[in-house]
């Protein structure tokens, strides 16, 4: 079955996959997607993550952003899991979750009824796939006739997704904190990343959804 890839970047895997004219970027604004095919869809994180305020140093400040701001890139893409049916992925503890009504799955994995009588949901480590890093996912699959079962719980990846507003105060801190060796930074498209694996079985999920009526 033919799946749609929502809210890609253009240099990941989704456009060899698939083919470019399935994959809606920041450009063609897969806000505007209308159907008819399953989706895979990856909503910008920023505004939802433990850091939506900008961080550490931003927050309790005119400058902090606000929790959830991300143009209505989530509503969206639920929205087109519900209809179309397939998956969405976003970052593990993910405050999108509560927002729209899911219950939080465990780490230690399984899929668990997500709360809202339509889907599922779940959390893997994008580290089994053949990412760097641990990188803990949540998915939200809908309509789908299998949930497959990949591996569960801790992958072993010492990476740490890292940045300067990720788990740090200040600057020095994180300078401390290379200084020991304890930081083993990836950058940026390091870490938002699909692996190629984790790609592939997320197409092969979706395209097992039918429709809803």
């Amino acid at each position: 079955m033919t799946v749609a890839a929502l809210y890609v970047d253009p240099r990941g895997p989704y456009p060899k996959l698939l083919g470019p004219e399935m994959c809606w970027d920041e450009k063609r604004d897969a806000r505007t997607y209308t159907g008819p095919w399953p989706v895979v869809a990856h909503p910008p994180c920023q505004r939802w993550g433990r850091y939506w305020s900008g961080g550490p140093m931003l927050a309790k400040t005119p400058q902090a952003k606000k929790k959830g701001d991300d143009g209505g890139c989530f509503a969206a893409a639920i929205a087109a899991v519900r209809t179309w049916g397939g998956v969405l992925e976003h970052p593990e503890a993910s405050y999108a979750w509560p927002a729209f009504g899911l219950i939080a799955p465990p780490k230690s994995g399984g899929w668990f009824a997500a709360g809202d009588w339509i889907g599922w949901t779940c959390c893997v480590e994008q580290g089994h796939f053949g990412h760097r890093s641990r990188k803990a996912t949540w998915l939200y699959a809908a309509h789908v006739t299998e949930l497959p079962l990949p591996t569960w719980g801790n992958s072993g990846k010492a990476h740490r997704l890292a940045r300067l507003d990720d788990g740090f105060h200040t600057a020095e801190e994180r300078r401390r904190s290379q200084k020991r060796g304890t930081l083993s930074r990836l950058s940026k498209f390091q870490r938002l990343a699909t692996p190629v694996a984790f790609a592939e079985w997320l197409i092969s999920l979706a395209s097992t959804a039918r429709r809803a009526a």
